[in-house]
């Protein structure tokens, strides 16, 4: 890896920082927003230096979910969640080894704009019938198999998990802590899961290490900013947020 990454001019380190900012938020309050993150990452790094990066502070990111959230995870689902998770998994290496990376992450796009979209008819249709109650798609088997396959195969293909799962856990009916103690223990094992894969790449080499360990600051500032807006967001607020945030990442991966 050249060493002119670290020699990267001041504004590009204020981007960086800004990214490592939205990491944290994203841990501790608005799942998605590091989307933007990726982006910024990936416009001053290599791609796979870049990768190893942003795995060393999503993790940084993690321990401050765990810590402010980790008695608020629903180990059922999770447990639910391995098989299809796993498959996935496979899924995504074996079609790595086979399809054009930009074709893929188009497919992934319109997949996930139309999860979006189909989450957004949900909710016109529950709001025209008030009195019909949210369907919550935790237990059907489909639903577990579709969304957990695809967080698997997106985390694998284009390091984007987050948006399918924050999908199923939104389509879950879960409330915000619930929803957060939920998604950082299954980031935090997949991220996990993918260091000593990196690791067997050579990636992470000091270039690398000495620029996540200057960034992480930024993740400390805002997963502490994230549990403050936690504590405060509203249930509706919280579910658009998503939303919003899967629709922009559909859309970058898409271009």
């Amino acid at each position: 890896m050249p060493l002119q990454i670290l020699e990267l001019p001041p504004f590009a380190w204020a981007l960086l920082g800004f990214a490592a900012v939205l990491i944290g938020l994203s841990k501790t309050a608005l799942p998605g927003v590091n989307t933007l993150s990726i982006a910024i990452f990936a416009a001053f790094l290599p791609p796979k230096e870049s990768t190893a990066a942003l795995l060393l502070l999503l993790i940084v990111g993690d321990i401050f979910a765990l810590i402010s959230y980790r008695r608020h995870a629903d180990w059922k689902t999770l447990i639910k969640l391995i098989p299809a998770v796993a498959g996935g998994l496979g899924v995504g290496a074996l079609f790595l080894a086979f399809a054009d990376d930009t074709w893929v992450r188009r497919a992934i796009a319109v997949i996930l704009l139309a999860l979006v979209l189909y989450a957004v008819w949900q909710r016109i249709r529950t709001h025209k019938n008030p009195t019909k109650p949210r369907q919550q798609t935790e237990g059907s088997a489909i639903a577990r198999a579709g969304y957990g396959s695809l967080g698997g195969f997106t985390t694998m293909v284009a390091n984007a998990g987050g948006a399918p799962m924050s999908l199923y856990f939104l389509s879950a009916g879960f409330p915000v802590k619930a929803f957060l103690g939920t998604a950082a223990w299954f980031f935090a094992i997949i991220n996990l899961v993918k260091v000593p894969i990196m690791a067997s790449l050579g990636l992470f080499i000091p270039e690398v290490l000495s620029l996540a360990l200057l960034t992480v600051p930024g993740v400390v500032v805002g997963a502490i900013l994230g549990r403050w807006i936690a504590s405060r967001i509203q249930q509706r607020s919280f579910e658009y947020a998503i939303l919003l945030f899967t629709a922009l990442g559909a859309i970058y991966l898409f271009f």
